[in-house]
């Protein structure tokens, strides 16, 4: 049995693969110095939550097989430095997952959008159709109990490639671990500013991500990306295929895809999904998936958690919820919602939340990204600027980047709960896009209670 100890198990990655050894036979142990729902309940169920908060280094101990460090931890953690006095081997997360499958065929999904849902249509996929499969995935999907799973039996892993940080220690993106067979990226658009302070900068990771794509496999990439195609027409051991969305039509507000004369019809829209599907599709039948298994799989595809979401809905109006914060996301986001119900009034709220949508310098990146909305709101909260020690921003500078001078901008959640009660939803839809959690509204429940 081998012993592995979890420094910051709280984390959304980190007590998903926590459990997902529990369940592979590992004795696992962990700390954090706080540990938020739904990891909480998680952790308890399985008798993996930690027994008291903090950091023990008493805990650290040469029986110990590995330590696995999260992001949450500080360099100068106290089980870190004890491990570390010890010898004892300390792995980021990515690092311990390509560690587990590395003598299996390898799928990565990475991009600055899209990468979620498309991981998420091929694991419904590979469960639909019965076959054995291990993964990681950023979000919660229906069907699955958490979004990491390993076993001795797969012959295939698929991963969601994230370009942030590995760990507190590890300052290269995550996806340069997986080493992949079979990998797509969805597309770039500028993100984590933090992280990579320039356009360049953060472009190059994913030149650096394809040149780990093992001799032999094969890269799918979105073929109207200009920096995509620059990347592939560099790589020299590895065939690079393109491909564009797949053509469909909408049908009382319903995505249909007519395929070899028979219509599947979806229950998710958008260009961007378009996008994904076809995404989805190539990596599918490259893993030897049949094309009339898929689209049969995907017709029952809901989407993952907070990927347009429908919080609540009657005939006329409808209430998505989306984790969209960057540029790229949230443009995709706001058309895709107007395309789809063009007959509908569009309101669209979003939070600015992390530190790239909360920086001066990045803001003008959202240049017209809600112009489709009929109505756009736009809510941020002074204490998260404060928290990330950045400049503070004032309404005004969010209205001058965002090119929109009427602009509605609310830094006061008592305000922004006032104006969500007061809100008429009739032949209109809302959609509300974050990335935290709106100054702690029960967005939910708001929601439930909009809708007549």
């Amino acid at each position: 049995m081998k012993r592995i100890h979890f420094i910051a198990i709280g984390g959304s990655a980190m007590h998903n693969l926590a459990i997902a050894l529990h369940k592979k036979g590992f004795h696992v142990t962990g700390s954090d110095d706080e540990v938020f729902e739904p990891s909480y309940s998680r952790l308890q169920k399985h008798g993996l939550l930690p027994h008291a908060t903090g950091w023990h280094p008493e805990k650290i101990n040469g029986d110990i097989d590995a330590v696995i460090l999260g992001m949450h931890a500080r360099p100068d953690n106290p089980e870190l430095q004890k491990a570390r006095k010890l010898g004892l081997k300390v792995y980021s997360y990515p690092e311990y997952l390509y560690e587990q499958t590395k003598n299996k065929t390898r799928v990565v999904i990475a991009g600055s959008h899209g990468k979620t849902t498309i991981t998420s249509m091929l694991l419904h996929v590979y469960k639909t159709l019965g076959r054995q499969f291990d993964f990681m995935v950023g979000a919660q999907i229906k069907g699955f109990d958490t979004m990491v799973q390993l076993s001795d039996d797969a012959d295939i892993a698929v991963f969601e490639g994230d370009e942030y940080l590995s760990s507190p220690i590890d300052r290269r993106p995550k996806f340069l671990w997986y080493q992949p067979h079979i990998a797509l990226i969805t597309g770039i658009a500028w993100d984590h500013i933090n992280v990579f302070p320039t356009i360049e900068a953060y472009n190059h990771q994913f030149e650096l991500f394809a040149q780990t794509i093992q001799p032999g496999g094969k890269l799918f990439y979105y073929s109207d990306d200009p920096v995509l195609s620059g990347i592939a027409d560099r790589l020299m051991s590895v065939r690079a295929i393109p491909y564009t969305e797949i053509r469909a039509a909408t049908k009382g507000g319903q995505t249909v895809v007519n395929v070899k004369g028979r219509e599947f019809s979806l229950k998710i829209f958008g260009k961007h999904n378009l996008q994904n599907l076809s995404g989805a599709l190539h990596v599918a039948k490259e893993t030897g998936i049949d094309e009339k298994d898929f689209w049969e799989a995907m017709q029952s595809f809901e989407g993952a958690s907070r990927r347009l979401q429908v919080l609540a809905g009657n005939k006329d109006s409808t209430i998505f919820y989306d984790f969209a914060h960057a540029p790229s996301k949230v443009r995709a986001t706001v058309s895709a919602v107007k395309e789809q119900f063009p007959w509908r009034k569009l309101i669209a709220l979003l939070e600015l939340h992390t530190f790239s949508s909360l920086n001066k310098d990045f803001l003008p990146q959202y240049k017209n990204s809600l112009c489709p909305a009929d109505e756009a709101i736009l809510f941020f909260n002074p204490q998260v600027v404060a928290h990330k020690k950045l400049p503070e921003i004032t309404p005004d500078d969010v209205r001058r980047a965002f090119g929109d001078n009427s602009l509605r901008v609310i830094n006061d959640t008592a305000e922004l709960k006032d104006f969500l009660s007061h809100l008429k939803l009739s032949g209109s839809n809302l959609l509300i896009m974050s990335s935290g959690n709106l100054g702690g509204l029960d967005i939910p429940s708001c929601a439930t209670g909009l809708i007549i």
